[in-house]
């Protein structure tokens, strides 16, 4: 395609300011070009800065139409994926979509469809896996560089205050005027490090065991874990578990250990930084370069030859293992309240930390264990905070 592929833009005033830097870049070297913005506001000028002012509409589906847009990215809530996806699709476009791709597995089935009948491309921006560091792993692993997997976990410790959880309608809702939204820790903030975790691994899920917690008055869940076992994979059915809490004391980057018989391998999908730990021997660190997703869809649809066309780094089939985690999250009991200590935040607003969260959630990675499986996390429950 010898012209620029022309990109709109869904949710500039919130994720979608994000892809404004790469659409910069991609102007400039003539592959693409901002041609239209939908929000609910007109975008700024600074946002929009170029040789032409970019169109303005709330729908999508009409703006697509009448820019002739060749990508949509969608970057609006969480429960308006699905149906504004489908929208860009039947008026067009192609779709740079974000994570997660859908609030339900219905949802997801219906961009599916969406897919094939209108003969367009959707990819998601999970970005952790558009880093070279995850692929690394995956061969260490292949190579037998610490032996037969017994296990992977990932220990996630964040801070959070009532400011996050007020920044919007459906912040830390599990369903909004009906519709699901499953605003939750693994859906959500850490839904890379679940993405990540099940593409290591990357086989077919056989079993997910969920357990749901709340340190803050909200709906979803704040503090969670989750064990996956699948068929086919690198682990051979040895468990993958994600620990994570919205409520610690400080924040730290979050890390994916895989467990083997003769060491382990840590990877910072945050930082693209992979450390090999062997018995016996001193720890080697690597750190990769990490793809722009967007450049990587312009380059597959800009490709002349079909037959030539690099593939997505992210295609919407690839995340079908995150979607059944995701469901499992949504159609789970309400999450259990947890006792927290009530602290000042900035600006008047308020933190909850759960006393001890950051060695829970280290220790059940660490273990690949549950919650509720570690002898002391039981007696938290219901103590007065």
């Amino acid at each position: 395609m010898s012209r620029p592929l022309r990109v709109v833009v869904a949710g500039i005033h919130g994720y979608g300011r994000t892809y404004l830097p790469a659409l910069r870049e991609l102007a400039a070297e003539g592959a693409a070009e901002l041609v239209g913005v939908c929000d609910l506001r007109p975008p700024t000028p600074e946002q929009t800065a170029g040789p032409a002012t970019p169109e303005h509409s709330a729908d999508l589906g009409s703006l697509v139409a009448a820019t002739g847009a060749d990508i949509a990215v969608v970057a609006t809530p969480l429960h308006t994926h699905a149906d504004l996806a489908i929208r860009a699709m039947a008026a067009g476009a192609h779709v740079q979509l974000e994570k997660p791709p859908a609030s339900s597995m219905a949802e997801f089935e219906r961009i599916t469809a969406a897919c094939a009948e209108y003969d367009r491309v959707v990819q998601v921006g999970f970005q952790s896996l558009g880093s070279g560091a995850p692929r690394a792993v995956r061969e260490l692993i292949a190579d037998g560089a610490i032996g037969a997997i017994r296990g992977i976990g990932c220990a996630g410790a964040w801070s959070r205050d009532t400011a996050y959880y007020g920044r919007a309608a459906w912040a830390g809702r599990r369903t909004l005027d009906g519709m699901e939204v499953v605003d939750g820790a693994l859906t959500n903030p850490f839904a890379h490090a679940v993405a990540t975790v099940l593409a290591l691994d990357g086989g077919e899920i056989a079993s997910i065991e969920t357990e749901l917690y709340r340190a803050f008055d909200i709906e979803a869940d704040d503090t969670s874990c989750l064990r996956v076992r699948t068929t086919g994979g690198t682990t051979a059915g040895a468990p993958l578990v994600v620990a994570v809490t919205l409520a610690a004391p400080e924040q730290r980057p979050p890390g994916i250990t895989v467990h083997g018989e003769r060491g382990r391998i840590v990877l910072r999908y945050t930082l693209d930084e992979v450390t090999v730990e062997r018995d016996g021997e001193p720890p080697v660190t690597t750190t990769h370069g990490r793809e722009v997703l967007l450049r990587t869809l312009v380059d597959h649809l800009a490709a002349p030859d079909s037959a030539d066309r690099p593939p997505l780094t992210v295609p919407l089939s690839a995340t079908r293992p995150f979607m059944r985690v995701l469901e499992a999250v949504r159609t789970a009991p309400d999450p259990t309240p947890l006792p927290a200590d009530d602290l000042p935040g900035e600006n008047g607003a308020r933190r909850r930390v759960v006393p001890g969260i950051t060695d829970i959630v280290t220790i059940a990675a660490g273990e690949c264990v549950l919650f509720s499986e570690l002898p002391h996390f039981p007696g938290l429950i219901g103590r007065p905070a």
